[in-house]
């Protein structure tokens, strides 16, 4: 179980009961010299690697990042002990041997896939959120608009994002239709399709 020890710490009862930098502060630096130690204290790599990714996930979906408690103290110190896991996660990648090691050398691992990277606006992606959820199309509607959103924003590495207030932006648009993104995707899709049609009756 070495790789829950981090999530164990003062540091994670802290965030979900303190709220103030007096009860926090003493709690992130003393989680903070766990994680240096675990990473440079002769403490075997592989379990770092796991002890870390687990924290990060923990960190990364924390409720207090998403709604309304997304502005108080302990918001501020997860984003900070977020960023730390993740600086020491660098550190470490080059130093650490493979998790399942080939013991066949006539058998090879498949290669790695390459990681996704959301390059549009936020406000693209928070409208792509909130029309799935309104589609009711992941988990028959039952999930918060704040849960979908940090599984995308893990899965496009898109640093933790207020999402609850980029909508808040988008529905002070003026235009008649407030949803810029949706409807251009519609668009080009749409296109997409008058053209393959197009290139398929001039085939025949």
């Amino acid at each position: 179980m070495e790789y829950i020890v981090l999530t164990q710490t003062e540091f994670f009862r802290q965030i979900d009961e303190a709220c103030s930098h007096n009860e926090l502060c003493p709690a992130y630096r003393d989680f903070t010299d766990r994680v240096i130690q675990l990473c440079i204290g002769g403490a075997d790599l592989r379990h770092a690697v796991l002890a870390l990714a687990f924290a990060e996930t923990e960190l990364q979906f924390h409720n207090k990042l998403y709604g309304e408690e997304a502005d108080g103290v302990p918001h501020l110190y997860i984003r900070k002990a977020l960023a730390f896991v993740r600086k020491m996660q660098k550190h470490i990648t080059s130093q650490v041997p493979p998790l399942n090691p080939q013991s066949d050398n006539h058998h090879t691992l498949p290669a790695p896939v390459p990681a996704l990277r959301w390059t549009g606006k936020a406000s693209d992606l928070v409208e792509i959120l909130y029309g799935i959820t309104e589609m009711g199309c992941i988990n028959d509607g039952e999930i918060q608009v704040g849960k979908l959103a940090a599984f995308f924003y893990s899965l496009f590495n898109v640093e933790a994002k207020d999402c609850y207030r980029i909508y808040s932006d988008i529905k002070l648009r003026k235009n008649d239709s407030r949803t810029y993104f949706l409807d251009k995707m519609q668009e080009k899709l749409n296109r997409r399709m008058d053209m393959d049609e197009e290139k398929e009756r001039m085939r025949r």
